[in-house]
């Protein structure tokens, strides 16, 4: 297939779980999570252009173009890399904003993935995971592009084979802002730090949980309906929470029995990120 025509695919993340155990002196959080893909996200087209132009065909209403992350993914790798082409984008959102499944993170990694073979321009993995840390500290595992037990600020990665699982997510209705969690005074900052090697599936907590549940009760109510199946996590800093099931049948029975009025999907783990396909 003609790699112009070909669907990118910007799958969601959950962090199965995630630990602030620190901080460092230019105020960036020192986190400990593990990042597991999903097999539902958003997607993305590209139109080359006879111009230099980055342009996105499908704007967010609530997001500036020039705040999108998708568009300043394309307009970093035009510079770093001195390309003189430009490109259409056409993004296909079916992830919530303030959601903690990674949407606009994930977005900006498949721009630069795809790009960089598109506008032949073979930057290494390394390279783009760099170029994508400047964009979001989420940006650089989707680079990386497999399931990983992460530190620092979430870019040093050691990578997991986990084993199959299916998630129900559900999706609150309120958007969190990342930064006002990572400002939050009641925000615990010095959980014990575990070592890779030493995490099994099932460890640990979400740090950030408490604090999204107090300013968002919603959130909480929906962890609540979510405790009957299992373990309830919210993923990043919410507003998205999920369960994990042995099997597909499993999952889908839970979700069918999802009260009118709460949103949600049922997905598959997956450990590599499909958008590495077409690299």
């Amino acid at each position: 297939m003609n790699l112009w025509q070909q669907e990118w695919p910007a799958p969601a993340k959950l962090n199965l779980f995630l630990h602030v155990v620190g901080r460092r002196p230019d105020g960036y959080h020192l986190l400990q999570t593990v990042f597991r893909f999903l097999d539902y996200g958003d997607s993305l087209n590209f139109t080359s252009r006879d111009d230099d132009r980055i342009v996105l065909a499908t704007p967010l209403t609530d997001v500036a173009e020039a705040q999108n992350l998708t568009v300043r993914a394309a307009y970093c790798l035009q510079q770093a890399a001195g390309v003189r082409r430009g490109v259409e984008i056409r993004l296909n959102k079916r992830l919530p904003l303030g959601g903690g499944l990674g949407g606009g993170s994930s977005d900006a990694a498949t721009v630069l993935l795809a790009l960089n073979r598109l506008w032949a321009v073979r930057m290494s993995s390394a390279e783009l995971q760099k170029l994508g840390l400047t964009l979001g500290a989420d940006v650089p595992i989707f680079i990386h592009g497999h399931a990983a037990f992460a530190e620092g600020v979430g870019e040093h990665f050691v990578d997991v084979n986990l084993p199959p699982a299916w998630y129900l997510v559900l999706i609150p209705p309120v958007a969190v802002p990342t930064a006002e969690i990572f400002s939050a005074p009641g925000l615990r900052r010095d959980t014990p730090p575990i070592k890779a090697v030493d995490w099994q599936p099932g460890m640990g907590g979400n740090d950030m949980e408490e604090v999204a549940c107090k300013r968002y009760p919603v959130i909480a109510e929906h962890l609540a309906w979510l405790g009957q199946f299992g373990q309830a996590r919210m993923s990043g800093s919410g507003a998205c929470v999920f369960v994990e099931f042995n099997t597909a049948a499993a999952a889908h029975a839970a979700f069918a029995a999802l009260p009118e009025g709460k949103r949600g999907f049922v997905a598959r783990g997956l450990d590599r990120n499909p958008a590495l396909e077409g690299v």
